[in-house]
């Protein structure tokens, strides 16, 4: 934000490296859509008509000079949603754009917004495609959130002077090292970036390491912690309510971890015959193989689509549906953390911590690792490195109630703490805009 910054003037290596990577992508195109034509045959709903907009061709907002969001997938639409919110509460007249790249992405904004926001897919990163996007939706600016950024889509702002701003924007370890490698594209792409807010400290470093001037970052912490604090209601699931039965939640599951905590279950059960297990897989396409798994355990289950309660001798049940995990979280007692014991980083650990419920994760927390870290020193989160380290910590926590609630009340504690990143946020968006 400091107008005396130099101007970047790119290096003819540097155009040379985005002119191989546009071509690349060029040639990769037809092959991707025809991936979308397949997609299209297996998901009809989830990509009817709105093909066109992987091409530019996305609807017009209501009025020009508004806000475009770029939110990948579930996670990043949720993370911007509360930002998005305030903006449209300042002002009620804002066109707002949320573009994903996934159809559950899209899904979830519908969910969110309804026909509040113009929804579209991000285009592929193509110089004509992005060009095309950008001028239908005319936007003020553009935010990014937390992870992908396209070098078309930033270059093609930068020529328009369009500003390009990263939000709750994350920076892991090996993203570094893989941006460092190809720096010939990377760092012309990153000094088109107007501002980054860094979720956290890692992420603060790691985009300094990488060349960002230091009046273009902002370390404004993780909006994450400002969306927990919304207060929540007691609620009910399938007829289940906090208290009827001792419920583990296991939220945003992966392969194998619908497994591992299958064989936890069936070693607690005889032991704790009122436990309840409750599977929540993060992605909808594997609804079908976490029921076909369960078919084949000595375990009595149901699917949540189908079933309107949870008989007393039920043992698990499968949600087969989404948007419904912070509901679920509501009547846990314990809670599993997915993404975790399978490499994929760790999903969000706070939606379970601010309804009061203690965290089991992997030992793969790099997506939030600061978030974890709060938890972990506080005693709301116990990371363990597999089957065994999940039942001890739910064993230790069914005998002695008393530590799980407290480990439950430990986790809201570090999210009134840690609050106030929404506001920092906004206010880097609207200085920006001035």
């Amino acid at each position: 934000m400091n107008s005396t910054e130099t101007p970047y003037s790119p290096t003819l290596a540097h155009t040379l490296a985005r002119w191989c990577y546009t071509l690349l992508l060029a040639i990769a195109t037809p092959f991707a859509a025809v991936n979308l034509w397949l997609k299209t045959k297996r998901q009809p709903d989830a990509f009817a008509n709105r093909q066109k907009e992987r091409f530019g061709l996305v609807p017009a907002p209501a009025s020009a000079h508004g806000y475009l969001f770029h939110c990948v997938s579930v996670g990043e639409v949720v993370a911007a949603s509360s930002l998005i919110k305030r903006i449209m509460d300042k002002d009620p007249n804002v066109a707002v754009t949320v573009t994903t790249t996934t159809a559950t992405g899209s899904a979830r904004a519908k969910d969110i917004f309804g026909e509040k926001v113009n929804i579209a897919y991000l285009p592929f990163d193509l110089p004509v495609t992005m060009n095309v996007m950008l001028t239908r939706l005319k936007p003020k600016i553009v935010v990014i959130t937390e992870v992908e950024l396209w070098p078309n889509l930033i270059h093609r702002c930068w020529l328009r002077k369009i500003p390009v701003v990263v939000i709750n924007a994350r920076m892991t370890g090996r993203s570094a090292s893989r941006y460092a490698k190809v720096s010939a594209l990377f760092t012309p792409m990153l000094h088109k970036v107007s501002h980054v807010c860094a979720q956290g400290e890692r992420d603060y470093v790691n985009y300094k390491k990488l060349g960002i001037g230091h009046s273009k970052i902002t370390l404004t912490n993780n909006i994450k912690f400002d969306q927990a604090l919304v207060s929540h209601t007691d609620s009910a699931f399938l007829g289940l309510q906090r208290g009827m039965r001792r419920i583990v939640v296991a939220g945003s599951t992966h392969e194998p971890e619908e497994q591992v905590l299958l064989e936890v279950y069936n070693s607690l059960a005889s032991s704790y015959p009122d436990l309840l297990l409750i599977l929540v897989p993060r992605h909808p396409e594997r609804f079908a193989a976490v029921a076909k798994l369960l078919e084949t355990k000595s375990v009595r289950f149901v699917k949540s689509s189908q079933c309107p309660s949870v008989s007393a001798d039920c043992g698990v049940v499968l949600v087969d549906e989404m948007g419904k995990l912070n509901q679920v979280y509501q009547i846990a007692d314990y809670s599993f953390v997915g993404g975790s014991l399978a490499d994929k980083g760790g999903h969000n650990a706070l939606e379970p911590a601010a309804v009061g419920v203690p965290v089991i994760m992997g030992p793969y927390t790099y997506n939030n690792p600061v978030i974890c870290q709060y938890l972990e020193e506080k005693g709301a989160l116990n990371v363990v490195r597999d089957a065994g380290g999940i039942q001890n910590c739910l064993t230790s926590w069914l005998n002695k109630p008393e530590e799980a609630q407290r480990a439950g009340r430990a986790g809201q504690e570090v999210i009134r703490a840690n609050s106030g990143a929404l506001e920092k946020t906004l206010s880097c968006l609207e200085g920006i805009l001035r």
